[in-house]
């Protein structure tokens, strides 16, 4: 037995004992449900509802907040709000959308991407709260950064309602569970899966340690430096991925409508893929969580950086993160891997058939979507080194040795990504993912009704005319 097996066999039970706890099923129509599914799915439904539809009103006002048009000259924190989003989205747009697509419609069918979509618009609403609170509740350490993110809009905000001892706890285990989930093995498996179809290389440790090699090359710089790279890459990456598929798609033009009718009838037909109606609804929905994080509480530790003094506005901009990401991103790789039929290719699976998809039209395209998904898997991890020493510091106080000693062991483990299977990456970081929105959606209810009162008051303010102003004032005497 070999090394990559040893490692294999030694995570795969582990990932796979967690994956049962956070996935306790309930049964519906003959199909086991995972209860958290549900549990993100109602969120998303609430908030849209409190906050009067945000997800159809608000986008608007949301791009110009991202333009800079309200932003003042002096306002504190790390990262612009286009900077913030996208970091944000570098967690999130990425392999899930490449991968994470392609699996749900090879188990859930093409019925799948409607509930996608569906959880993509309501997962907005949900997203615009938990950011808003990661900003209004953030702290600024002694030397200058922001820490922030749902461990500290637990504590804090339960503090102010006297639940004290219950936001501590809650807020712990939103940091467990968000350091373990920040280990991104899934986006290192992806990455080797598609580079060693299109490079012929087996050997997944080396090219793990790699990928760990140069995470700890750019982590060590700090979040700006990751806000830096984020908004080169991210868009270069995304408009190479974007780009390719609207050529595809325009070849496969009398084939789009078709798509959709599929997808729309096979969302609501009993005979479908993975356990007719419930089953592409459970798949879509949980693929489209992994994917935006709308709940997860992942977010908001990003956005918590941006420069501004106004929560709501940064509240308001990550309101375009499950658009962009499960709407746009997402839609376009299912329609894609539908028209050409790659989901039906019988022995593959994941990155695979999104690969096999893109090669119907270019054979030359594994090769090119091998290096644009070793860029989105790169930024994801960037992210998420960023979110997993914000919730170890949180738990063990923020020091030098405390951010250095956690970079170096989460490079560590990232090399191990590469040589275990794809169920068992998928596994470990679905649970833990999961896991986080259990404490994260709690406290979303909680501090909802003063999320209200921030976002009224900032569009108010804007209507009136008073924030644009100031940006306008302090940009002149800037």
């Amino acid at each position: 037995m070999n090394l990559t097996q040893r490692i294999d066999e030694t995570i795969s039970p582990v990932t796979g004992a967690i994956s049962d706890v956070v996935f306790f099923p309930i049964n519906v129509a003959g199909l086991d449900v995972p209860v958290v599914v549900f549990w993100l799915i109602t969120a998303g439904f609430i908030f849209s509802w409190y906050f009067r539809f945000p997800n159809v009103r608000l986008v608007g006002l949301a791009l110009n907040v991202v333009r800079g048009r309200y932003t003042r000259a002096d306002e504190p924190g790390d990262l612009t709000h286009f900077q913030a989003l996208s970091a944000a989205l570098s967690g999130t747009v990425g392999v899930g959308n490449i991968a994470g697509v392609a699996v749900a419609i090879s188990i859930g069918g093409p019925g799948a991407t409607f509930w996608m979509i569906l959880a993509g618009l309501l997962g907005m609403a949900t997203k615009m709260v938990e950011c808003t609170l990661g900003v209004k509740y953030r702290r600024i350490n002694a030397d200058g950064t922001i820490s922030g993110g749902p461990m500290y809009y637990i504590r804090e905000g339960f503090a102010k309602r006297g639940l004290s001892r219950s936001g501590r706890c809650l807020a712990a285990l939103f940091a467990v569970c968000g350091l373990l989930g920040s280990l991104t093995l899934f986006q290192v498996n992806q990455a080797f899966a598609q580079f060693s179809q299109a490079t012929g290389f087996q050997d997944g440790l080396t090219f793990g340690i790699v990928i760990a090699f140069m995470v700890g090359l750019v982590t060590i710089a700090g979040v700006r430096r990751i806000g830096a790279v984020a908004e080169t890459i991210v868009p270069l990456m995304a408009f190479i991925y974007l780009a390719a598929g609207v050529i595809i798609l325009s070849l496969h033009v009398e084939q789009i409508p078709a798509a959709f009718v599929s997808i729309v009838v096979e969302a609501f037909s009993p005979e479908g893929v993975g356990g007719g109606v419930i089953g592409a609804m459970i798949i879509g929905i949980q693929r489209a969580v992994y994917s935006n994080e709308a709940g997860v509480g992942s977010a908001p530790i990003a956005h918590s950086a941006v420069k501004t003094r106004e929560p709501a506005s940064e509240g308001l901009v990550a309101l375009l993160e499950p658009c962009i990401d499960t709407v746009i991103v997402s839609t376009m790789t299912a329609l894609i891997v539908i028209v050409t039929g790659a989901y039906k290719i019988h022995g593959l699976s994941g990155i695979e058939i999104t690969s096999a998809a893109y090669a119907t039209v270019f054979p030359w395209f594994p090769k090119i979507l091998a290096v644009a998904v070793m860029l989105f898997a790169y930024t994801t991890m960037l992210t998420w080194a960023y979110y997993g020493v914000k919730c170890w510091t949180y738990l063990v106080g923020e020091s030098r040795w405390a951010n250095l000693g956690y970079k170096l062991v989460y490079c560590l483990l990232l090399s191990t990504g590469a040589v275990i299977s794809m169920n068992a990456a998928l596994d470990f970081v679905d649970a833990m993912f999961f896991a986080m929105a259990v404490p994260n959606v709690i406290a979303l209810y909680v501090l909802g009704p003063e999320v209200k009162r921030e976002i009224e008051g900032y569009v108010a303010r804007i209507r009136s005319g008073d924030v644009q102003q100031l940006a306008i004032r302090a940009k002149r005497s800037g």
